[in-house]
């Protein structure tokens, strides 16, 4: 019997950047989710919370920061890993988004061997 696949919701308003992700996931062995805001993504994981978040800083209706300041108030809100997915270089930013409560952040563009190391240094794979 083979163990129940992680789930991981990527967050960003970018269509091509969730599907490239969403690739990327399928190869790490996860099944991968889509929103386009955080506010979708907060109603998914109210119905569902998934194994980690691949979140984007920059979206339209709820950005990434408000998403996961939302998130971890909710019940099991704390458990997600969370990926702050950003091309924000700014070192206050990402160390607000950390403080936040991400657990690791990547800068765009990324590609597979990123993510599967940052994913990896979260315990994810």
């Amino acid at each position: 019997m083979s163990a129940v696949q992680k789930t991981c919701l990527v967050v960003d308003d970018s269509k091509m950047i969730r599907r490239v992700a969403s690739r990327i996931l399928r190869d790490l062995k996860f099944e991968p989710l889509e929103a386009p805001d955080g506010s979708k993504a907060m109603e998914m994981c109210k119905v569902s919370m998934p194994d980690a978040i691949l979140l984007d800083w920059n979206m339209p209706i709820m950005d990434g920061l408000s998403f996961l300041k939302a998130l971890r108030k909710e019940p099991n809100g704390d458990t997600p890993i969370v990926v702050f997915c950003t091309a924000e270089r700014d070192v206050m930013k990402i160390t607000e988004a950390l403080e936040a409560g991400a657990n690791e952040y990547v800068m765009k563009p990324f590609d597979s061997d990123i993510l599967e190391s940052k994913f990896s240094e979260a315990g994810l794979v």
